[in-house]
């Protein structure tokens, strides 16, 4: 199948090789040029000079993109995939976005009988480079029954959680939950150390008791307690994501407390560390808060 990749930094070019090695052939475009040439050479496919471009060489096409206002500039804008998009088309986002965003998009696109499915991912840059990705994706059944070849090509779950805007929603609520938890892990863990407590020893417990998450048996283990902090997931992306959902509960009068002081706290975070700072460095920045450092 002929495929568009439309954003090919850490998460896209790693999706885009697997899409490769599935024996699909690649278009590919990403706003740095010399990313756009490397990733091209690296999987046998054709380097695009535009959106547009892309669009006219694919059946379908994917994009990873920070955010919905850069997915919206790249499909509606000028030379934007819309321009290049033929009838019949499918259009699978990827991005972690703003879920009216891509019901804007998805309507633009219907009026030229393009099909559209949000499916940002769960995974990380581990879930790109090994095709574990969890997808949760938005759209009608007849696009996700389009998409799902693609989607399995990248990734190891695939839920359907309704139309379109339903999968953006599902990645904001499950980034908050993760942002927070990060958060919650930190102040308890630093309380621990305070207390001369060992820091992989009170991981250790809590990764075999009720406290565990995703935090404590990846993160703090493999990038907090080691001081590598080389999480690729920068700050001020789940910053993002924990604006969308807080917007989410907001349009419906929803009192979201937790939320709310869990976003002005990693606004703080990500003001005091730099935007370019990655997810675990959150950690950081409570240990500055507290004047403890959780290592051993």
């Amino acid at each position: 199948m002929n495929i568009g990749f439309v954003g090919v930094g850490v998460m896209g070019s790693r999706m885009a090789r697997n899409l490769a090695k599935a024996g699909h052939k690649l278009t590919v475009f990403d706003a740095d040029a010399a990313t756009t040439a490397e990733v091209a050479n690296d999987i046998d496919g054709r380097a695009a000079k535009s959106p547009s471009e892309v669009a006219a060489a694919s059946e379908i096409v994917v994009t990873m993109l920070p955010n919905g206002h850069v997915v919206r500039d790249v499909v509606l804008g000028d030379n934007g995939l819309a321009a290049g998009f033929r009838p019949s088309a499918l259009l699978i986002d990827c991005s972690s976005a703003e879920p009216w965003i891509a019901r804007e998009i998805a309507d633009a696109l219907a009026e030229q009988k393009v099909e559209m499915v949000d499916a940002p991912v769960s995974g990380a840059e581990e879930g790109a480079r090994t095709a574990t990705l969890v997808f949760m994706c938005g759209g009608s059944d007849e696009a996700l029954g389009r998409a799902r070849p693609v989607l399995e090509a990248m990734g190891q779950h695939i839920f359907h959680v309704g139309p379109i805007g339903a999968g953006h929603t599902m990645k904001a609520i499950n980034n908050v939950t993760t942002a927070l938890s990060f958060l919650c892990t930190a102040e308890a863990l630093l309380v621990g150390k305070s207390y001369g407590l060992n820091a992989r020893a009170m991981l250790d417990v809590m990764n075999v008791s009720t406290g565990y998450s995703f935090a404590s048996q990846n993160r703090f283990l493999n990038d907090v307690i080691t001081r590598k902090f080389e999480d690729r997931f920068r700050l001020d992306l789940m910053l993002k994501d924990m604006g969308i959902a807080e917007q989410l509960a907001s349009a419906h009068d929803l009192p979201v407390p937790m939320m709310a002081q869990g976003r002005a706290r990693w606004q703080r975070a990500v003001e005091t560390l730099g935007p370019s700072a990655v997810t675990t460095e959150i950690v950081r920045y409570v240990e500055q808060e507290m004047g403890v450092e959780l290592k051993d």
